[in-house]
C-alpha cells in the first residue's frame, strides 16, 4: 500500500470512530455506595448528577461532577424512588414506585410533594417528560409479566394511554416531541408511539426487537437516537430513529439499570450498575434531548 492510500485509510478510519461514542464505558463513583436498586439517573443545570437508593432504599444522592456522593433528601416513608426527571432547573420529579406516585422535589427548599397518586398502577418505574411539563410512566408488572403507560398532565392528573403491553420499563419522547418511545424489558422489544400535544398515543409500532439480553432505562439525543441500558447484557445499544443498532458500549458492570445525559457539552452519559452499586460514565458523540431541555429552562 502506498503513502498516500495509507494516509486515506487512516483518515477514514478517524473519520468512522468519530461518529460515535466512546466504546468502553470508565468509573464514576465509588463501587458499593448505592444499593441493589441504584437508578435514576438526572443531571441538573450545574452538572450534579442525582440517582436513587444511595446507601439504603427510600434516598436520593447528589453526585458532584468528580464522582463524589452525598445525601440529598430522604423520601416520605413508604416511598422508593426509581427513575427521576427534570421539569424545570429547579423541579425534579420522581418515580415512587412503592408508592404508586410520581413525587415532585424542590430543590431549592427540599420539600417532596406528592404531584400525582394513582392506585392502579402497578408500579411507576421511569419517567419521560415533555418541555410543557406532560410525564410518561412506564408501569410494569413484572409477575406477569404485561404492563402499560400513564401519562401525567401538568397539573397532576393520571390517564392510561396504553395498555395490554409487556413489562414496559424505559421511555422517552423524541426530540421533536412527536414521538414516544418506550421498551419492554421480558419481551426485548422497543415500541414507538404518535404522540399527540394533549399526551394521547397512537400508531404504536414495533423499532426494534433484541434476540438477547434486558432492557432499563432509556434516552434521546438531540437527533433522535436511542441509547438504552441493556439490563444483565453489560453494554448500552444505541438506536437510530430508525431503529438500527450503530453503536455499543461495553459497561464495567452487567447489570446497567438507567441512563442520562450531562456535562459541559451534553455528550457525557451516565449509567446506574445494579450490580457494583455505583455510576460509571463514557463520552457520545452528540448531545443528550435533556441536557438541551434544562440549558433551555436555565434561560427561562
Amino acid at each position: 500500500m502506498n503513502k498516500t492510500a495509507t494516509l486515506l485509510t487512516v483518515l477514514l478510519l478517524t473519520s468512522a470512530q468519530s461518529l460515535f461514542a466512546q466504546t468502553k464505558s470508565k468509573k464514576f463513583t465509588n463501587e458499593g455506595e448505592f444499593t441493589n436498586n441504584c437508578e435514576g439517573p438526572a443531571v441538573d443545570e450545574d452538572g450534579n448528577v442525582y440517582a436513587v437508593n444511595f446507601a439504603r432504599d427510600g434516598t436520593i444522592a447528589q453526585i458532584s461532577k468528580k464522582g463524589n456522593a452525598s445525601f440529598f433528601v430522604t423520601l416520605p416513608k413508604g416511598s422508593t424512588g426509581n427513575g427521576i426527571r427534570f421539569a424545570d432547573k429547579s423541579t425534579f420529579f420522581v418515580a415512587d414506585y412503592t408508592g404508586h406516585n410520581v413525587l415532585k422535589v424542590n430543590m431549592i427548599t427540599k420539600d417532596i410533594s406528592v404531584f400525582a397518586n394513582e392506585p392502579k398502577m402497578n408500579q411507576p418505574n421511569d419517567l419521560a417528560i415533555t418541555s410543557t411539563g406532560h410525564i410518561f410512566c412506564s408501569d410494569p408488572n413484572w409477575k406477569e409479566q404485561t404492563g402499560q403507560i400513564w401519562h401525567v398532565s401538568p397539573e397532576g392528573k393520571t390517564r392510561l394511554v396504553a395498555e395490554n403491553m409487556g413489562t414496559t420499563n424505559g421511555i422517552d419522547v423524541s426530540p421533536d416531541e412527536k414521538k414516544l418511545y418506550v421498551n419492554e424489558s421480558v419481551q426485548r422489544n422497543v415500541w414507538v408511539f404518535d404522540l399527540a400535544a394533549d399526551g394521547t398515543l397512537s400508531n404504536k409500532k414495533l423499532l426494534h426487537h433484541f434476540e438477547d439480553g434486558g432492557m432499563d432505562g432509556m434516552r434521546c439525543d438531540v437527533l433522535g437516537n436511542l441509547y438504552i441500558a441493556r439490563h444483565g447484557k453489560g453494554e448500552v445499544a444505541v438506536l437510530s430513529p430508525d431503529g438500527k443498532v450503530i453503536q455499543t458500549i461495553q459497561t464495567i458492570g452487567k447489570k446497567v439499570s438507567n441512563i442520562c445525559f450531562g456535562g459541559k457539552n451534553g455528550k457525557t452519559c451516565y449509567i446506574t450498575l445494579q450490580d457494583r452499586g455505583c455510576l460509571e460514565t463514557f463520552k457520545a458523540k452528540t448531545a443528550g434531548r435533556e441536557w438541551a431541555m434544562m440549558k433551555a429552562f436555565s434561560k427561562k
